[in-house]
């Protein structure tokens, strides 16, 4: 045997020599097999040449065997690794990110539900998110966090010494400054491969579909019903998704809102705007420092599914959080049959959720 594998290695060695293909280098090899099985096979025991090849051909199906398995299992391996990532490759391979932010972002671009297109997704993305206050705090950072390329901010207020209890995208140092401005160091600060726009004021009529328009989806923390049936309309008018959060003292709430892929709107399951005794303000009611952490975070995990595909949103949902007895639970939420915001008056367009 020790003569086959040294005129094995020879016809390799003269074909690397002559710059020959691998393919074939290993096809000779495979002919140089081919033929000392044929001969260990056919010719009569104690035949000169059977003797000078190693005498038996089981020695040489078993060779032959264990080459082959091994060969498969490099082929499945190949094939495994590309069912599992084959969109990192076709991300990386084009250049699109760069070696700092392949490493930055290498924990999402592993997971399956993501991958490399999913994070291309991501960098593609704009985003806007309504509020820099405690539910956009978390959200905003966690957005920057995770690559969304483009995040608008919007907000008209500054940073108040009040504010720092739960709004944790603001410093000390940032008292007195614009939110969206303090909100943009802090994002830009964190991750520079990401593009901060701030628009310093209220959205109004005037605006706020002209502005959702230029985003692919919105996050809407603010406040005040007002700003949210402003912004629930304009996300209609522009067919946007929005992804909608709420708190006061304990408990937390967040949905997606989306009728065009025939869920509720924001009016479809709050009509009116309830009485202001009924619904006080954070600064009325209080709140607990770490909730808006809490229920910002997992909007921008609504966010980061709804541009990946990834999971299952929380369409036709409202998740609800109690922080002071540690209980979630989700109710369904159905279109309103005669809803002269988002148009679902045909009872057939409800039946289904």
């Amino acid at each position: 045997m020790l003569l086959v594998f040294a005129i094995a290695a020879g016809l390799y060695g003269l074909g690397a020599v002559m710059r020959a293909p691998k393919q074939a280098r290993w096809t000779m090899i495979f002919i140089l097999y081919v033929a000392v099985l044929g001969e260990q096979l056919l010719l009569p025991d104690g035949h000169s040449l059977r003797m000078a090849t190693g005498e038996s051909p089981i020695l040489w199906l078993m060779f032959g065997g264990f080459v082959l398995i091994a060969l498969v299992y490099r082929a499945g391996l190949n094939w495994l690794r590309k069912k599992a990532r084959p969109d990192t490759e076709a991300a990386t391979d084009d250049a699109l990110f760069t070696d700092t932010e392949l490493n930055r972002y290498a924990r999402h671009i592993v997971m399956r539900e993501i991958g490399g297109l999913g994070q291309k997704k991501m960098k593609d993305a704009k985003v806007l998110v309504i509020g820099a206050g405690g539910l956009g705090s978390p959200a905003l950072l966690y957005l920057a966090a995770a690559g969304v390329g483009t995040i608008g901010v919007v907000d008209d207020d500054v940073v108040d010494n009040s504010n720092l209890q739960r709004q944790v995208i603001h410093k000390d140092a940032s008292i007195g400054t614009a939110k969206v401005f303090s909100a943009q160091d802090a994002m830009q600060a964190q991750n520079p491969f990401v593009t901060v726009l701030p628009y310093q004021r209220r959205l109004s009529e005037d605006d706020a579909q002209a502005l959702i328009a230029e985003y692919d989806l919105v996050l809407d923390g603010t406040d005040n019903f007002e700003t949210r049936y402003l912004v629930n309309a304009a996300c209609i008018a522009a067919r946007k998704p929005l992804i909608s959060g709420a708190l006061s003292q304990w408990e937390g709430q967040l949905s997606v809102f989306d009728p065009a892929n025939g869920t509720p709107c924001y009016a479809c399951v709050f009509p009116k705007a309830p009485a202001a005794e009924l619904a006080p303000s954070c600064a009325e009611a209080g709140v607990i420092g770490p909730l808006p952490g809490v229920i910002g975070t997992m909007m921008a995990v609504e966010a980061i599914k709804l541009i990946t595909g990834a999971g299952m949103p929380l369409r036709g949902e409202m998740l609800i959080y109690d922080a002071l007895y540690s209980e979630t639970r989700k109710i369904a939420l159905k279109p309103r049959i005669g809803c002269s915001v988002c148009g679902h008056t045909a009872p057939d367009e409800a039946a289904h959720l």
